[in-house]
Formats: structure tokens, sequence, C-alpha cells
């Protein structure tokens, strides 16, 4: 696993000033939108291309025809989710960039995630089960924007992996900007506990039609990366169902289109997507 695969005691700190790392952003990020389809009672064919994620081909010269035409099955029951709840404070995608200290750990001086570089950005692709930095609340799909005051815009993978081996043992300092190419959706279950998507390894390929899921924005051809907050890339299908089950009426579900996930994890194989970290969220 490239040699980062470690742990450290890591304190998320308060949100940084944001003006501290304008130099950092990428002008692009700010471009990238989060539009929500309503796709309830029309029962019609709907080209989810158009107007969803518009700078995607731009930003990161990927290939938005991914993107499938939605297809609505039959009708069982919807429902409009709330917007509130302790399960929403944990999947929400909060703005602004947010700084993580930490060390290495003492005996193995590793760090305990792994990452990917898209468009001259850095992510992270990979948080180990029971680390310290997944407690502290690193998650997939988060952005690294500074490591110890160093912007990371423009690195790739093995440029970021050695920093940080090179990096002071005692202190490493993060920015970081939260999950910027994922979507949270709520949705409330119906008198079957269903909320009215099917999906097949983790990606939904089907939504019901006039089902809670539909009528909040969810879309097809997106990866189940969280729910309520909790973590799910590498679990089994059965494992996905049931921690929606264990769950109560209304569930926050966090999507990444498929092209963008694919990209995430084409490095990261089946022993180490098990050793992902699953644990539920806390408040921090």
């Amino acid at each position: 696993s490239s040699g980062i695969n470690a742990e450290w005691p890591l304190r998320p700190g308060e949100d940084m000033e944001v003006s501290h790392m304008a130099a950092t952003q990428h002008a692009a990020e700010q471009k990238l939108t989060q539009n929500a389809i309503t796709a309830a009672g029309s029962g019609q064919t709907m080209d989810i291309v158009s107007g969803l994620y518009p700078t995607l081909d731009e930003w990161m010269g990927m290939d938005s025809k991914a993107l499938q035409v939605y297809q609505p099955l039959n009708s069982t029951t919807g429902a409009i989710a709330p917007v509130t709840g302790s399960h929403q404070s944990h999947a929400e995608i909060k703005q602004g960039v947010r700084q993580v200290i930490g060390c290495k750990d003492p005996g193995s001086g590793k760090i305990g995630l792994s990452v990917e570089s898209i468009s001259k950005g850095v992510f992270v692709s990979y948080v180990e089960s029971d680390s310290i930095a997944a407690k502290a609340g690193l998650r997939f799909g988060d952005q690294i924007v500074q490591i110890n005051g160093e912007s990371v815009a423009g690195w790739n993978k093995k440029k970021t992996i050695e920093f940080l081996k090179k990096a002071d043992a005692s202190q490493i300092r993060f920015a970081v900007r939260d999950r910027p190419f994922e979507r949270t959706i709520t949705c409330v279950k119906d008198s079957h506990g269903h909320i009215g998507f099917q999906f097949k390894k983790g990606k939904i390929n089907a939504i019901v039609k006039d089902s809670s899921a539909a009528r909040n924005g969810m879309l097809t051809d997106h990866f189940i990366t969280e729910i309520d907050g909790q973590n799910v890339v590498g679990m089994s299908d059965d494992k996905i169902l049931k921690v929606i089950k264990s769950k109560e009426r209304t569930v926050t579900v966090t999507v990444m289109p498929e092209f963008v996930y694919d990209h995430m994890v084409k490095h990261l194989g089946k022993s180490l997507k098990k050793h992902m970290d699953h644990s539920e969220p806390t408040e921090l």
C-alpha cells in the first residue's frame, strides 16, 4: 500500500481562515455544483447529463457521458425528507477549509491514509480501519489542500507520499476541504422499510418512481460512499443493506459519480478495501 498505511494522533482543529488558504484553492473548484434533480411523478425518461456537474469535463478532464439516462421504475410511495436530524450532522459536507494536526505513529512511522490526484488536486482515497486518523475524522473523498503550509495543488500521488514520508514525525498539519465530489440525499423509508433505489456492487442502478429517493434527487450511476455519515466504500451489498436497515425512518445517503469513484479507487485492491475504515461517526 505504498508505505502509507499508518496511524497518528490527530486533533481536528477549528475551521481555518479561508483568507489564509485562498492561494491554495483551485479556481475551478468553485464552479463545482451540487444540483439536485427532482424526478418524482413524471414517469418520463430524464436526461441527467445536462446541467448536472456541468464543469466536470473541464475541471477533471473526465468524460461525463458516464452519467446515463435516468429510468424510473414502478412507483411505491414517496416522501420528501426533512432537513434536520443528528444523522445529517454526521453526513454534512461542510464548506470552507478545516485544519487537522497530528504526528506519525512512533512505532511504525507511518500515516493511516492513501491519496489519489485528480486534476491538480490531492484527495483521500483510503483511511485505515481503527487508525487514529479515522477516529479524527479524515474521510474518503476529502481534498487535502495543504500539508505543513505547503500547497499540494499540482502534486501527484508519488510526490504527496514522499513529502509525508519526509515530514517531521512530531507534527503534520493538514488543511482539508470536505469531500467536494460528493453530495448527500436524505430519504424517508416507506412502510416496508424501503427508500426507493436499487444498487449492485455499491453502485445505484435503478430508482423507484415516486419514491422518497426519486423525490429527493437520487441519481443512477453513482456509488454509495456513506450512510448517515458512515463510510461504506468496500463493503459488500449485503453489509450496505444491513447498515441501511439498521437506521431509523430517515436515512442520509452520500453518493459520488461513477467516473470519479472509479478514479479514486483504481489503486485499491480488495484487501485494502476490506481494511477501509467503516466505523460509525461520532461527534467531534
